[in-house]
C-alpha cells in the first residue's frame, strides 16, 4: 500500500478546508492512513499535520505499530484518556479538525481540553478520510476481488448443502465454516440466513426456525481478505415457487439489471438509485423497498460512497460499491439481489459472479 500517497492525499484536503493538522481515531481510517491494524478494536489514534504524522498507542501495540507504520513517529502512552495530550504537546496547532461521526463525547471533551490548554481551536469534520478511501487503489482491489470469490464459494457450497429441515442457524454456521476453513479473516458481518416471513426483515438474525419448500429464503453473506470486506446476496425457494415468488425475484431482479447496464461515471449516487428504484415503484412497491441501493464496501463493509434517494455523491473510476435493490412483503418474506460491482472505464463491472438468474431458484 503506498502509505506516502494517502498522506500527500489527506494533506491537500486539509488544505482545501484550511486545518492546520487532523486527529484520526476511527479504526478503519487509522489503518488506511497509517498501516498500523492494532487488535480488538484498538487502532491506534493519529495526528496528521502537514509536515508530519504521529501515531500515538499503548505498550502492547508498540512493536507492531514499528513494523506496520514506518512512516509514522510511534509515541507510546499509558493512559488512554492522556493520548490527545500527548500528540497536542508534539506541536504547534491552530486549527485542529477531528472526525465528528467517530468520537464519543467523553473523548470530544478530554479532546476540548486539551486543545484549550495548548491554546488550539477544534473544528469538527466528516467524511474527510473516507471520501480518499472511495476510489481504490490496484491492491485494494485485488483484495476485494479475492474476497468476492469467497463469497461466491460459499454461495455455491451452501446451495448444495441447504435442505428442508435444515435451521437457519445450521446454514449459517455451514456458510462461515466454509468462508473460515478457505482463509477467510473474520467474517465482516453477521451472516444472514432469513426464510419464510423473516425474509421480510432486511438484516434478520439467523434463528432455530426450519426452513421449508415454498417460501423465500434470503442468505446474506461475506469474506475479508487482509482486513477488505465481500458482500453478496441471493434468495432462493426450495421445491414449488407458486405465483408469488417468481414475480416478485424477477421485479428485483430486473431493478438490479437496469442499475448495473446504466450506471456510468459522473452520474449521482442518488441517479443510479433511482434506475432500480424506478422499476419497482411502477410496480407498486415503492413502500417496500424502503432501503438504499448500495453501499461502498472496503475495509469496512458500509462506507463511502451511499447510493441512496438523498446521496449527492458522484459515481467515480475504482469505486465499489453493492447493487443491492430488495422488496420486503410483512408476513410472505423477501427478496434481495445483492452483488459487488466494480466502476472500470466508466461503467459497472460485476466482482461477484453467483448466477442470478431463474436457474439459481433450485427446486427440490
Amino acid at each position: 500500500m503506498a502509505i506516502a500517497q494517502r498522506l500527500h492525499k489527506l494533506r491537500q484536503q486539509l488544505l482545501e478546508r484550511s486545518l492546520d493538522a487532523i486527529i484520526i481515531t476511527q479504526p478503519e481510517n487509522c489503518r488506511y492512513v497509517s498501516g498500523f491494524t492494532g487488535s480488538s478494536g484498538s487502532a491506534g489514534t493519529l495526528l496528521v499535520s502537514h509536515d508530519s504524522a504521529i501515531l500515538v498507542t499503548d505498550f502492547i501495540h508498540f512493536e507492531q505499530a514499528k513494523q506496520e507504520a514506518p512512516d509514522f513517529d510511534i509515541v507510546i502512552t499509558r493512559n488512554h484518556a492522556q493520548r490527545f495530550a500527548v500528540l497536542l504537546s508534539r506541536q504547534r496547532i491552530e486549527k485542529l479538525g477531528f472526525e465528528a461521526n467517530f468520537l464519543c463525547f467523553a473523548d470530544y471533551q478530554h479532546l476540548a481540553e486539551e486543545a484549550s490548554n495548548m491554546q488550539s481551536g477544534i473544528v469538527a469534520t466528516t467524511g474527510i478520510v473516507e471520501s480518499i478511501r472511495a476510489v481504490k487503489e490496484e491492491d485494494e482491489l485485488a483484495f476485494l476481488e479475492e474476497a468476492a470469490g469467497l463469497a461466491d464459494g460459499a454461495v455455491g457450497h451452501i446451495m448444495a448443502e441447504i435442505h428442508p429441515g435444515m435451521t437457519e442457524k445450521e446454514a449459517a454456521w455451514s456458510i462461515e465454516r466454509y468462508l473460515r476453513e478457505r482463509n477467510s479473516e473474520p467474517v465482516p458481518f453477521d451472516i444472514i440466513v432469513a426464510s419464510g416471513p423473516n425474509a421480510a426483515l432486511p438484516h434478520a438474525k439467523p434463528t432455530e426456525r426450519t426452513i421449508s419448500n415454498s417460501e423465500p429464503i434470503v442468505i446474506d453473506l461475506g469474506a475479508r481478505v487482509n482486513g477488505y470486506s465481500s458482500d453478496l446476496s441471493r434468495t432462493l425457494c426450495l421445491g414449488d415457487q407458486g405465483d408469488t415468488f417468481p414475480r416478485i425475484y424477477n421485479l428485483v431482479l430486473q431493478a438490479q439489471l437496469s442499475a448495473i447496464a446504466n450506471l456510468e461515471v459522473g452520474m449521482t449516487c442518488s441517479q443510479v438509485d433511482s434506475l432500480a428504484r424506478t422499476v419497482i415503484e411502477q410496480e407498486g412497491y415503492q413502500e417496500a423497498f424502503g432501503h438504499g441501493l448500495g453501499h461502498g464496501v472496503g475495509l469496512a463493509v458500509h462506507e463511502e460512497p451511499r447510493l441512496a434517494p438523498n446521496s449527492s455523491s458522484t459515481i467515480m473510476e475504482n469505486m465499489v460499491f453493492t447493487i443491492e435493490p430488495a422488496i420486503y412483503l410483512s408476513g410472505w418474506g423477501g427478496v434481495r439481489i445483492e452483488d459487488m460491482v466494480l466502476v472500470e472505464k466508466g461503467k459497472a463491472r460485476l466482482l461477484t459472479k453467483t448466477p442470478r438468474n431463474a436457474s439459481f431458484q433450485r427446486t427440490i
